[in-house]
């Protein structure tokens, strides 16, 4: 055999090299329920989320993150990751504390209701969150083993003594010390992971929802876009993903 036909032959046989593929997966944060310019109603999927704005610098992009998923229904999510899968962002745990009810108990009742929902909330990200999250990034590594798992938090929800009327303050502060809570869950099961925690708490510190420059939207029509981050906020995630 000459040469070239066995460098030929050589290069026939070797797999072809994989273009970087990224996979969005996660919840309406992900998704971009808040931020319009919809793409997918039905999983509230926005041209102006981070995924979206993140996947225009991949050659292959898969938005999967779908409004209401919980680390228990993302199995559908995971059939687009593979084995060529070399970048994934996710966000998710907010549901599986049940954050469209608690936000509905704060809204329409008391403070003492609203602070017990909310201390159910945070219990339930203390005794049960850590081994479903655990399983979940688990679970993304096995499907994508080469990949790098990039873990995106969420924001508080009110800018300190920003005068908001929204809601009260003790609720106020109820809701963002279980957001606290939360990306303090969630950053801890990133790192036994070996993922990458974004934390953009400080990104949105000035930019809750009743303050001069809201990054989450107050309660607005359609309700499922209430309490989300908006287009600048959508941005500001996508500065955290990218800083």
């Amino acid at each position: 055999m000459g040469l070239m036909a066995g460098v030929l032959a050589v290069a026939l046989m070797a797999p072809a090299p994989f273009a970087p593929e990224y996979v969005a997966l996660g919840d309406s944060y992900a998704s971009g329920a808040g931020a319009g310019s919809y793409v997918d109603s039905s999983c509230r999927r926005s041209s102006n989320a981070y995924p979206a704005l993140q996947g225009e610098d991949f050659p292959s992009f898969k938005f999967v993150a779908c409004s209401g998923a919980t680390t228990k229904s993302l199995k559908s999510q995971f059939k687009a990751l593979s084995p060529a899968t070399s970048f994934v962002t996710i966000t998710i745990g907010g549901n599986d504390l049940g954050f469209v009810d608690v936000l509905t108990t704060c809204t329409l009742n008391g403070n003492s209701s609203c602070e017990k929902r909310v201390e159910k909330a945070r219990a339930f990200a203390r005794d049960q969150l850590p081994g479903r999250l655990d399983t979940t990034y688990a679970a993304i590594k096995e499907a994508a083993p080469s990949a790098q798992l990039v873990v995106l938090g969420y924001p508080r929800l009110f800018t300190p003594d920003d005068g908001c009327r929204t809601l009260s303050a003790r609720k106020r502060q109820a809701l963002n010390d279980a957001a606290d809570e939360l990306s303090d869950v969630i950053s801890a099961a990133a790192s036994r992971a070996g993922a990458r925690y974004v934390d953009v708490r400080e990104a949105f510190a000035d930019h809750g929802v009743c303050a001069d420059e809201p990054w989450i939207n107050a309660l607005v029509s359609p309700a499922d876009d209430s309490y989300h981050p908006n287009k600048a906020g959508q941005a500001a995630y996508f500065a955290a993903l990218t800083g």
